[in-house]
């Protein structure tokens, strides 16, 4: 292919005037500068990303502490949001950066903080590490892989416009809307996400073994509670899911969990400190839904945020350029604010380079917000709030997302596919 026919298309295509700096946008220019700052950031991570992961590790535990010392005495809110904030933070912070790899090569203990290693393997390492509705292992496939290397195209499984398509198009009073939205928000960790994630470990062992999806099938569908309740799926049974995934969490984290408080209520002659303590955790957990809806969900939804035909190469520089407009930051800036935020708030900056700390996005935040200035490239950071009413707005059908022009796309994902034959030309040397 030679370069004229990669700029064949520009032109092609009229820009809407939000779409203008794509006519004038370099793709080689930014691709250097964004994988420039990611070695260099990945280069000088160590032990002060370790001391800060121990600190957050720490403020973590000390939520689930308080919530855990005081849940059996009262329903009260300092045992509701202490636990809900542990539950969040162990899976928005210390799992998901771990899992990623984001402390893989700074990490003394290998044996633990290593994304091959940390919440997988046994059931054992998962109860400790991280044990939550979805399993680690399932996570890892629907999250680590999937969402992040198909990011706003119909193969993301988290791509909130397709998954709610549904919901988009009924034709119901918006208030029901509403009413089906405040559902999501309170219990979507168990309702999609676990039967969800647990699908895409499911399709990726379908396609390791070579075994055909049926044709009534499509794998790019959301799999809720009730897709299996009154549909079913191919890829494993409601049984299999409730014992494998679902079951150990509902027994472990609300019935055993607050066990300690039977005895000691009997021992203060307080026989309802143990119901006390269910109440608190199943509180806790509608509150943690919640909290984890806003912060999560809001990552990639919007009627500024893009979405795209075809995949692309992972790092290339249309992978980078869509983490960039397909993500959104969050306010930001210090520890506590990143910490009630699940450090989720550097969005672009994690989808840019998966495999970093928690400290490394701090760090890389305004230096991502200096390229995308130099390049024209629009970056969004709006309060989380503001982006939930726009992903709202998302899942009743009010506002749509914005499609990335089909010419441009095409012409970037071409010169991606140049600049990789080049890396494959060999150099010739001239004596």
């Amino acid at each position: 292919m030679c370069i004229s026919a990669v700029h064949r298309n520009q032109g092609s295509e009229k820009l809407s005037k939000d779409n203008e700096w794509i006519e004038k946008f370099d793709l080689d220019g930014f691709t250097a500068d964004i994988k420039a700052l990611g070695e260099e950031l990945e280069k000088n991570q160590g032990e002060e990303d370790v001391r800060h992961l121990k600190k957050m590790v720490m403020w973590s535990n000390v939520c689930g502490l308080v919530g855990f010392f005081t849940m059996g005495y009262s329903v009260n809110l300092l045992s509701i949001i202490g636990l809900s904030t542990y539950t969040f933070t162990r899976w928005t912070m210390i799992a998901h950066h771990t899992c990623h790899g984001g402390y893989d090569k700074c990490h003394p203990n290998k044996s633990r903080w290593n994304r091959f290693k940390f919440a997988i393997g046994s059931f054992t390492t998962r109860y400790m590490d991280w044990f939550d509705w979805m399993m680690p292992e399932a996570w890892n496939v629907e999250h680590n892989n999937r969402h992040h290397y198909n990011l706003s195209e119909i193969e993301d499984p988290d791509l909130v416009e397709n998954n709610v398509v549904d919901l988009r198009e009924m034709n119901i009073p918006m208030f029901l809307k509403y009413v089906f939205v405040l559902f999501f928000v309170f219990t979507w960790k168990w309702f999609y996400y676990s039967p969800n994630t647990y699908k895409e470990l499911k399709l990726a062992k379908f396609r390791r073994e070579g075994k055909k999806v049926p044709a009534n099938v499509n794998p790019s569908d959301s799999l809720t509670i009730k897709s299996l309740v009154f549909g079913g799926t191919p890829f494993y049974s409601f049984w299999e899911l409730l014992t494998v995934v679902l079951g150990p969490y509902i027994v472990l984290h609300f019935l055993v969990l607050p066990l300690p408080y039977l005895f000691i209520g009997q021992y203060l002659n307080m026989d309802d400190m143990y119901m006390t303590a269910v109440k608190n955790l199943m509180l806790a957990e509608l509150l943690t839904n919640a909290h984890g809806f806003v912060a999560v969900v809001t990552n990639h939804a919007g009627d500024d945020m893009y979405r795209f035909r075809d995949g692309c190469r992972p790092f290339s520089g249309s992978f980078f350029l869509r983490q960039v407009i397909a993500s959104v930051d969050f306010s930001m800036g210090t520890d506590l604010v990143d910490f009630l935020h699940g450090y989720l708030n550097y969005q672009i900056e994690h989808h840019l380079w998966p495999n970093l700390s928690m400290r490394s996005y701090q760090k890389s935040a305004p230096l991502v917000r200096d390229i995308c200035k130099k390049y024209g490239v629009p970056y969004v950071k709006e309060n989380v709030f503001i982006r939930l009413k726009k992903t709202i707005d998302i899942m009743t059908g009010t506002s749509d997302m914005k499609w990335f022009p089909e010419s441009y796309e095409k012409k970037f994902l071409e010169m991606d596919a140049l600049a990789e034959t080049r890396k494959k030309v060999p150099v010739k040397k001239f004596k």
